[in-house]
């Protein structure tokens, strides 16, 4: 794709009432100020946010849809598509609909779910965190996803350094979302200027 045709894709947008900008200018302040604060907590707290639970379904139907794949992929499945579903809407807002704002908010969201991700892998040793079932891995040896990821790879004793990546990864994705949105925005702006 050309440099130029990849601007346009990045920063495409459709006409908005100043009501319709401005109320993306609340949404994207709103996001950022979120992010800001996710980024800042511990990783353990992580698994607190609101959207824990609404990446949890998610994650769950993903053991089930990748279980044809074996037994890695359905464990491994769960995650995955906790960063799938984030990526099929930025793609949907972005090819489908021409909605580059949008798109960087999917992107936020991903950004999110490495976030979310982080507190399950940094826990794959040590099996503290209370799971869905309501054990932990340590009470409920082989019910833990990372601690059978990780231990299948040989990597079980990278679970902090893995975790650590995760949650920066999100972080740095968010805050590159935002800035995507703030320039989508900037151009709303400049297009409501031009165009009264």
């Amino acid at each position: 794709m050309a440099g130029g045709a990849l601007r346009e894709l990045l920063t495409a947008t459709r006409r908005s009432s100043a009501l319709a900008v401005w109320g993306r200018a609340a949404a994207l302040a709103f996001f950022s100020l979120w992010g800001l604060k996710l980024s800042a907590q511990p990783i353990e707290a992580a698994s607190q946010s609101f959207m824990h639970y609404v990446n949890l379904p998610m994650h769950e139907a993903g053991h089930i849809i990748f279980s044809p794949l074996g037994s890695f992929m359905q464990v491994l499945g769960g995650t995955l598509m906790q960063l799938l579903m984030p990526l099929v809407a930025l793609a949907a807002l972005l090819l489908q609909n021409r909605d580059a704002f949008g798109a960087s908010l999917a992107g936020w969201w991903l950004g999110e779910n490495f976030i979310d991700a982080a507190p399950y892998i940094g826990d794959a040793r040590a099996g503290q965190l209370l799971l869905l079932g309501g054990v932990t891995g340590r009470q409920a040896p082989g019910f833990h996803d990372w601690s059978n990821i990780l231990g299948g790879l040989g990597w079980l004793e990278y679970d902090r350094i893995l975790a650590y990546a995760s949650f920066w990864l999100g972080a740095a994705l968010m805050l590159a979302s935002t800035a995507w949105g703030g320039y989508v925005l900037y151009l709303h702006f400049r297009e409501l200027r031009e165009c009264p």
